[in-house]
């Protein structure tokens, strides 16, 4: 690998995954159409690190996909280790297993933001599942001042496994074979084992993606009704 990781306010997490997603001839941090771009492969393939809000990123991802291909990486943990330092910073108070585990469902919470993402041929996106550390310290927040467990960073442990989606009707293979023909988003919730608030977001996308039509109403909520790619 060529280039220089930088040493500007960047999060251990997303500098590990940036030398993770890198090949053999990849240049980081190259100014591309007026974009930093976090890796260019040897091959010309963008790759975009992203552990946080889509839409933060959603205008620069639709620009460089205009002329070039892109892939974002998105980081989800289904295992974290949350390690609570001392007040004084010298050693920790505790290291223990969070009970959320993540899954690759989870996407949706930001894939809303930018729903057509994938409608793009020239976007891919990698889902990524990790063993994570997030290190937390006690202290007052910033706008309402309240104290609590604060986040400070999020370290890769390893990656589990990986899960690519280059087009909308891969996003179709989420979907458990026990739904039905007509269903809610309480029946999509159930059948994902999920709660409702992300079987909503996901029937946002997939509507959206022409994967999903609304078919009705069933009382107050809408039934929707899968479509054949």
């Amino acid at each position: 690998m060529s280039g220089v990781l930088p040493t500007y306010n960047e999060t251990a997490l997303h500098a590990a995954l940036k030398r993770w997603a890198a090949g053999p001839e990849a240049h980081f941090e190259v100014n591309v159409d007026g974009y930093v771009v976090d890796v260019v492969q040897g091959d010309g393939e963008l790759v975009e690190i992203q552990t946080g809000n889509f839409g933060a990123i959603g205008a620069k991802l639709s620009a460089l996909a205009r002329n070039h291909r892109l892939r974002l990486v998105y980081p989800i943990a289904v295992t974290k280790w949350i390690v609570r330092r001392n007040p004084d910073g010298d050693g920790y108070l505790s290291r223990r297993r969070s009970p959320r585990k993540g899954a690759v469902s989870d996407l949706f919470y930001e894939l809303v933001r930018v729903p057509y993402l994938l409608a793009d041929p020239n976007v891919t996106l990698e889902v990524v599942l990790t063993e994570e550390e997030e290190f937390r310290h006690y202290g007052q927040t910033r706008r309402r001042r309240r104290w609590r467990w604060i986040t400070d960073e999020r370290r890769l442990l390893q990656v589990i496994a990986c899960h690519e989606f280059a087009s909308p009707a891969d996003l179709g293979t989420l979907l458990p074979a026990s739904l039905p023909e007509r269903f809610t988003t309480a029946d999509l919730a159930s059948a994902l084992n999920q709660k409702r608030a992300l079987a909503q977001k996901m029937a946002y996308c997939l509507r959206k993606l022409a994967l999903f039509e609304e078919a009705g109403k069933q009382g107050n909520a809408l039934v929707y009704r899968r479509l054949t790619s």
